[in-house]
């Protein structure tokens, strides 16, 4: 009987990881969706390019505000519970984005969209509570179809709107749609979890938290727009972290914080400030490897000139391969390599990758390899990682503990691109073409790479000084980590 039962929730767990494969992949459709129509939407709007700048950074403004704290209501609440409040605001952003009568209303739409980016922390608590000893396992096959689905929907957006549709508002109607499905998904067939933590909402540590983010990203982001030298920009980024200061004295203080931050400290750091060097080159460098792509040694003296088209599939084939690499993470990790050893190994890859395109870049084909050995690396280190923060997590913090990992992987990438951007709009040459065209030097390329390489090897490096989880065996229970966890 006791065999029965067992075998019952062991499939049980296997049924609601596999609805949340699916939610994850939809997750990735719509966060590939929107690069190949950036450049119809400003023409539908009239919108410059420095406006279609708003339309990435609405979302990423956005996820710095929302992220932590849907993260800290699902441990509060249950985590199923604010996945479906998450899922119904991406599908009424997502339908909002494409009936926007005005570019105003479609930059609402794309704000309501940002609860997007915290399907992932949600998710990581339901696998861990569902079963704690597949947790690795189910965390490497959300992140993969995470991937997967960026790389899907990158292609298949370009195609609808270029051969099959024509019409930017009817492509954008796609993940409208297709969020509707994943609501129905998650209401219905999705578990909740049972663990909870005790306290109050802290509404005074969330405003401080969110205000701080947006005033750091909002400086780092529009940077590029207002100048490095700007006024604006540096009193945005000054006001921000004075507030993120005053968010930590507040934090310290209160009985029941937004984000505990002894809990955090207790064997995460390490991981955390992984998640941030390894997120800076993994968001940051994804533009200048696309520009290095598309340029043409007859105007730049450097460069692969492939198509749009090549580049989105070249750029597809990387996603790929971090989806095979996540998907054999946990693998790796339970091996005699360990967990330590696996992320150390990918990022080791991916330094190399970089190193190489320094070195050697070759051809198109040749690149494209380069991207791939990167993805692998980057797969294995997106897959591993998240999985050491739920098992380090007290069961009642695995949705705070997570939401923070993503939100800093999402900030060091957005502060990296926009140093990147300096990189690319500072080291500059003249074009061959004659014009007055100034263009980035392939130096700028270069530096971006080397950087990257560096930001790789230190993540390498810590990965050794990592203290890895306590196994957890299917016949095992987690314990508790306070008298503050309850069940619902």
């Amino acid at each position: 009987m006791s065999s029965s039962r067992h075998l019952q929730g062991s499939d049980a767990a296997t049924a609601a990881v596999g609805f949340l494969v699916v939610m994850e992949f939809a997750s990735g459709l719509l966060q590939g969706w929107f690069s190949p129509l950036l450049p119809a939407i400003g023409e539908r709007f009239d919108a410059s390019s420095a406006a279609l700048n708003w339309v990435s950074a609405m979302y990423l403004l956005g996820t710095a505000a929302c992220v932590p704290l849907i993260a800290k209501l699902g441990d509060l609440f249950g985590h199923k519970r604010l996945l479906v409040v998450a899922t119904a605001s991406v599908a009424l952003g997502s339908f909002l984005v494409a009936f926007a009568p005005s570019f105003e209303l479609l930059l609402v739409g794309r704000a309501l969209q940002a609860p997007l980016a915290a399907f992932l922390p949600l998710e990581f608590a339901i696998v861990r509570d569902r079963n704690p000893a597949t947790a690795g396992r189910s965390i490497g096959r959300l992140v993969g179809s995470l991937t997967l689905g960026a790389a899907v929907g990158g292609l298949l957006s370009g195609f609808l709107l270029d051969s099959v549709i024509g019409d930017v508002s009817v492509v954008l109607l796609v993940p409208a749609v297709l969020m509707t499905i994943c609501l129905a998904v998650v209401y219905f067939l999705v578990p909740e979890t049972t663990v909870r933590k005790t306290g109050t909402v802290d509404w005074t540590g969330a405003v401080l938290l969110t205000v701080g983010l947006l005033g750091v990203l909002g400086g780092v982001s529009n940077a590029g727009t207002w100048g490095w030298t700007s006024a604006l920009t540096w009193a945005a980024i000054g006001v921000g972290a004075v507030v993120l200061v005053v968010w930590v004295f507040v934090e310290r203080r209160v009985r029941h914080p937004l984000v505990d931050l002894d809990v955090v400290g207790r064997g995460m750091r390490v991981p955390m400030l992984m998640a941030m060097l390894f997120g800076a080159q993994l968001f940051g460098v994804q533009t200048p490897s696309a520009l290095f792509l598309r340029a043409t040694p007859e105007t730049n003296g450097y460069g692969l000139g492939v198509t749009a088209s090549m580049t989105g599939l070249i750029l597809a084939l990387f996603a790929l391969a971090m989806f095979v690499g996540a998907s054999m993470s946990d693998r790796l990790a339970r091996s005699a390599l360990t967990v330590a050893g696996s992320l150390a190994l990918g990022a080791v890859l991916s330094a190399a990758s970089y190193i190489l395109m320094i070195v050697v870049p070759g051809d198109a084909a040749l690149f494209a390899l380069w991207l791939v050995v990167a993805g692998l690396g980057g797969g294995v280190v997106v897959g591993v990682l998240p999985t050491v923060i739920v098992q380090q997590a007290p069961p009642d913090s695995v949705g705070i503990a997570s939401g923070l990992y993503n939100t800093s992987r999402t900030a060091s990438g957005a502060v990296a691109g926009a140093v990147f951007a300096l990189v690319m709009s500072s080291m500059i040459t003249p074009a061959l073409t004659g014009s007055a065209k100034q263009i980035p030097s392939v130096g700028a390329y270069h530096v971006v790479w080397a950087v990257c390489a560096a930001l790789c090897a230190l993540t390498a490096l810590l990965a050794l000084k990592l203290r890895s989880p306590a196994t957890v065996t299917e016949n095992d229970k987690t314990p508790l980590a306070d008298d503050e966890q309850v069940h619902a």
